[in-house]
């Protein structure tokens, strides 16, 4: 039987976690557990002994010790200590057949007895992982079994998926040699994460520690894409060339991979190479939504792009002209909805500056003419504010002084 080279004597023979201790008057023994084929020791200690005879029996009650003499014989078993207190015994090559009760034995009057529990340990063989299948696609249920043979006791299995423990389903059988073997299911849908992960079934067992057996998924998908612009950076504008690039990974590679315009025919004049698409001297007319398709044998994926095309950027002596200081606004490293928002503000700021300017202008002439307001009178009544009376004002005003032809209208 295959066993881990790691074992030792010191780790394999070890006393339970919960020894029982059987104690009748003062005879003391442990329960011992010994992976089979190595050593146990049995001990049979004595508080308070006065001389009486110490000896050790085996399950079938025969004289193993009697003091320091061996009757038994089966050189198997050694003396490793003798005295008042204690009677040590070895048991090499430990087979199951020597698993069961051996007895302390103290000539008192009346006897006393105390029991020693030998428990052979059994390590399972190689754990063994098989798959319901050995490619699985995305979004599929898998299958994985591990089988833990011939051990005892029963072996417990886990389950790792990468760093994150799943549940399986165990089903345990004994033998007819006293051993169990142990089966566990485990169940789970795959994704696209999954494929290269190590799913891992540990084996647990007294005799040994983290056994285990591991298989990698293997996960189809259908592809991932993505588009790529590789000119122009930023806005787009009229008479300008465009190139796109269309990435796509999927497992199995993508076998094919095409580019359609959304709603409309791509333009007549586009050379289209592999995964390539290039436009050149756009106009307004290309706008519109380019899709990049990408199939394989689980299925087809794709990406879109969305073409705006913006007006030719005005000559450098006419922005200069028109917005000096704005410039800088208008690069065409903005792109998209921000450049949009921008080429507004700009827009938006110089049709302020108009408005504002023109009521400056209408505030300014408004008080040039509130100043200079045209008034029209006559001498007509000139003198009535020196006569004496009344009367003497009326025919001043009438034209007493004979100043008629001297009447005169001015305007200003």
């Amino acid at each position: 039987m295959n066993r881990p080279a790691s074992l030792s004597f010191s780790n394999l023979i070890s006393l339970s976690l919960c020894p029982s201790t059987v104690q009748s008057q003062n005879l003391i023994a442990d329960n011992v557990s010994v992976v089979e084929g190595d050593t146990a020791t049995i001990s049979c200690r004595v508080k308070n002994n006065d001389d009486s005879v110490i000896q050790l029996l085996n399950p079938n009650r025969q004289t193993i010790y009697f003091r320091d003499v061996r009757p038994l014989k089966d050189a198997r078993f050694q003396l490793v200590n003798f005295s008042d207190n204690e009677l040590r015994v070895s048991l090499s090559n430990v087979s199951l057949s020597d698993e069961g009760r051996y007895v302390c034995q103290l000539y008192t009057d009346p006897p006393q007895e105390a029991y020693a529990d030998i428990t052979v340990l059994i390590p399972p063989g190689n754990p063994i992982i098989e798959s319901r299948e050995d490619i699985v696609r995305e979004g599929n249920e898998t299958e994985i079994t591990c089988t833990s043979m011939g051990s005892k006791p029963a072996a417990t299995i886990r389950w790792m998926k990468g760093d994150k423990e799943l549940q399986g389903k165990s089903k345990v059988e004994a033998t007819y040699d006293r051993m169990f073997t142990v089966t566990s299911l485990l169940r789970f849908t795959v994704t696209r994460e999954d494929d290269g992960v190590p799913v891992v079934c540990i084996v647990d067992h007294p005799a040994v520690k983290d056994f285990q057996a591991q298989k990698y998924l293997e996960v189809q998908y259908k592809p991932e894409v993505t588009i790529k612009v590789e000119f122009p950076q930023g806005l787009i504008r009229e008479g300008e060339n465009l190139e796109l690039t269309c990435q796509a990974k999927g497992k199995p590679q993508p076998h094919q991979v095409n580019w359609v315009r959304v709603d409309d025919e791509v333009p007549s004049h586009a050379v289209i190479t592999g995964s390539d698409l290039f436009i050149e001297n756009l106009n307004k007319s290309y706008n519109g939504t380019y899709r990049c398709v990408a199939s394989n044998s689980v299925g087809e994926t794709y990406a879109d792009y969305i073409l705006y095309v913006r007006d030719a950027a005005p000559s450098t002596e006419a922005a200069a002209h028109v917005t000096p200081s704005l410039d800088f606004l208008l690069s065409d490293s903005q792109a998209g909805p921000e450049a949009q928002r921008l080429d507004h503000a700009v827009i938006g700021g110089v049709v302020a500056v108009v408005v504002f300017a023109m009521l400056c202008l209408l505030i300014v002439l408004g008080r040039y003419f509130a100043r200079h307001k045209g008034t029209y009178f006559t001498h007509e009544a000139k003198g009535a504010d020196d006569a004496a009376d009344a009367d003497t004002a009326i025919i001043n005003a009438e034209g007493g002084h004979n100043n008629s032809d001297e009447k005169k209208e001015y305007y200003i």
